[in-house]
């Protein structure tokens, strides 16, 4: 029995390999309809490993992985992993340029998102057949860029981060009725809100163009769109900025310029490892007239035009890094000193210090930025922000923590139903500084609940910021920069005072406008403030406030923040100077226990506060998007 049914099971086996070598493939209008296998996300750092405990403060969206968008900085591949020019062939990576014929989870996320910006029509197969090349051609179109129908990984950035899709003569629709609501509040458009792109529409779009220095076609393309609806829009009345010509500039050799050589050649983008097109075609050229390049001028960044752009970089006192960004790009073209290969190199410069140092503070869910001083110490307050560390079951890494410069203007959290956050910057292989959590990659989709629960353990292991203080931690915070992690930081009224939450506008994502900050009082330890008879006491606020409290942090009774309003801290304070004085301990503040704090000498071994800053308001979340070329995107895992 047994021998006949292993007969039977290799009867079938034959049948099914016989049947398989002569099946028809299905044509590509049927194969771009059948439905995609899930696949994983790819990660290049180490996904977080342990399950999700309950917490009313978390969000689930951030647990798993972390995908930055297409805008990571990566590092150069090293050139014995690539091929030279001549061998080059296409690899499956993250970040992969994506063309007709590929498949899987990233053309599905590609045509998913086309499809959100209308040009995509088709069935979201995860198949990058005819359908999705046209919809890439045309957005790259909109869009100023090339029309190759490639989804390359600028081309992919551009498409992630996009808000708007252009609007002709002949559209209509919603996207124009608001498009003629905004003309008509910016004084350009006086005609029905009709949602129909006619002529009226047409003139009203090309005045704003000139009064706003763009190109006048008429159009309303992405940019045009961007500044339409930006806060700062110019209306009919204002006066008109500079034409986008005359804007222009490029950094050059002011000699070399000055010399006559001739217009400077214009930087485009950054190429590196894996760069194609025409700009990579013009550097192989460049740098073959040069000497410092052997190979092909196949347009393909691969080995030899790795090692070709280090060459260079080394002997011109560049850092050897194989990408070239604007420095180097004009140290090719539009430097006339350049050091060709042979001649003596150039000094490379004395390295800069890194510029900042970071705290974040676990238990007042408090960051802050601090600047050199002039003994070279990182004490200088610069900025603090209000943040979501994780919760007690997730808690962010305490440490010190080295950043290596890699950020991204969009990250997804794929596990938890593909949820995004903005301005996201590498701290470790599981965490990140981000922004508060958004449910599209849409500048008007973010989560009010993930932006008022700042201020409180909220998220999985990564730093929450409000956008605007995320994308200034994208925007100053480099490589090299230390951020340190801490829970053992006493706990601090004052300072969760200062950075409080601004309340967010009834049907908007905007924090209600806040008023600036009062500048700093000078402070001097003999010059005793004026009480006018009053007392201070809990909540009170004002010069005379911040003199007590700097005058105690001098004393070694106040370790809190100095920011002028009197709380719980400066009360405790208070109380123990006057203990130790043997006066009655009131917390309160009179005229005599201002004598005597002026009069008790600050002890040598006093301790300075720990880091604190001056006050400064919390800024809203940026609406108005600022599209711009990104690097290749990687994977991280949100805690």
């Amino acid at each position: 029995m047994k021998r006949f049914l292993m007969l039977i099971l290799a009867f079938g086996l034959l049948a099914g390999a016989v049947f398989a070598e002569g099946a028809e493939p299905l044509p590509a209008e049927e194969a771009e309809n059948l439905p995609v296998p899930e696949e994983a996300v790819p990660a290049e750092d180490a996904a977080e490993a342990g399950a999700e405990a309950s917490s009313s403060a978390a969000d689930p969206e951030e647990k798993g992985e972390t995908v930055p968008m297409p805008d990571e900085e990566n590092e150069p591949a090293d050139p014995e992993e690539l091929p030279d020019e001549e061998e080059l062939q296409e690899e499956v990576v993250d970040g992969r340029t994506l063309q007709y014929g590929d498949e899987g989870s990233d053309v599905l996320e590609l045509q998913t998102r086309l499809q959100e910006l209308k040009y995509y029509t088709g069935s979201l197969s995860g198949r990058y057949r005819e359908g999705t090349r046209e919809a890439v051609k045309a957005f790259q179109g909109d869009y100023g860029l090339e029309k190759t129908g490639i989804a390359d990984p600028d081309t992919q950035a551009r498409i992630f981060s996009a808000r708007y899709r252009a609007l002709r003569y002949g559209a209509e629709g919603e996207e124009v009725k608001k498009l003629q609501s905004r003309l008509v509040v910016l004084g350009y458009y006086k005609g029905k809100v009709s949602g129909n792109y006619l002529g009226g529409t047409q003139k009203s779009v090309r005045e704003f163009q000139e009064a706003s220095g763009l190109p006048v076609t008429g159009a309303a393309d992405p940019l045009t769109l961007e500044a339409l609806y930006a806060p700062d829009a110019r209306g009919k009345g204002d006066a008109a900025e500079p034409s986008a010509q005359d804007a222009a500039g490029f950094l050059v050799n002011d000699a070399d310029h000055a010399g006559g050589t001739g217009s400077p050649t214009a930087f485009v983008k950054e190429l590196k490892s894996g760069s194609r097109g025409d700009e990579v075609k013009q550097l192989q050229a460049r740098m073959t007239e040069l000497g410092y390049y052997e190979g092909p001028v196949s347009g393909n960044f691969a080995r030899q035009t790795l090692r070709a752009v280090k060459k260079i970089q080394t002997q011109n006192g560049l850092k050897a890094t194989g990408r070239v960004n604007e420095e180097t790009w004009n140290v090719i073209f539009n430097d006339g000193g350049i050091v060709l290969p042979g001649a003596t190199p150039k000094p490379t410069p004395e390295p800069t210090p890194v510029p900042y140092a970071m705290t974040v503070d676990v238990n007042n869910q408090v960051t802050s930025v601090y600047a050199l001083d002039e003994k070279g110490e990182y004490t200088v307050p610069v900025r603090r922000m209000i943040c979501s560390t994780g919760t007690k079951a997730n808690p962010s890494d305490v440490g010190d923590w080295v950043l290596n410069g890699r950020h991204a203007k969009w990250c997804v959290f794929p596990t938890w139903g593909n949820s995004y956050a903005r301005y996201w910057t590498r701290i470790n292989a599981s965490i990140a500084f981000h922004s508060v959590i958004y449910t599209a990659v849409d500048l008007d989709a973010m989560k009010t609940s993930s932006y008022k629960m700042l201020g409180n353990r909220a998220s999985h292991g990564c730093v929450r910021l409000t956008v605007e203080d995320a994308k200034w931690v994208y925007e100053n915070i480099g490589a090299g920069t230390v951020v340190s992690i801490r829970e053992d930081l006493p706990s601090d009224p004052e300072l969760r005072d200062a950075v409080k939450l601004p309340p967010l506008k009834k049907g908007t994502s905007i924090p209600v406008e806040t008023p600036e900050p009062t500048p700093e009082p000078e402070y001097r330890a003999e010059q005793l403030p004026d009480l006018g008879g009053k007392r201070l006491k809990k909540r009170s606020e004002g010069p005379e406030v911040y003199w007590v409290q700097k005058r105690l942090t001098e004393l070694g009774y106040y370790t809190g923040y100095a920011g002028g309003r009197m709380l719980d801290g400066t009360v405790r304070a208070v109380k123990a100077f006057q203990k130790a004085n043997g006066i009655y301990a009131s917390g309160e503040v009179d005229d005599k226990t201002l004598e005597l704090m002026k009069a008790e000498p600050a002890p040598e071994t006093a301790q300075a506060p720990e880091r604190t800053i001056a006050p400064e308001t919390t800024i809203a979340p940026e609406m108005t998007p600022a599209p711009e070329g990104t690097p290749s995107p990687a994977a991280a895992a949100e805690s």
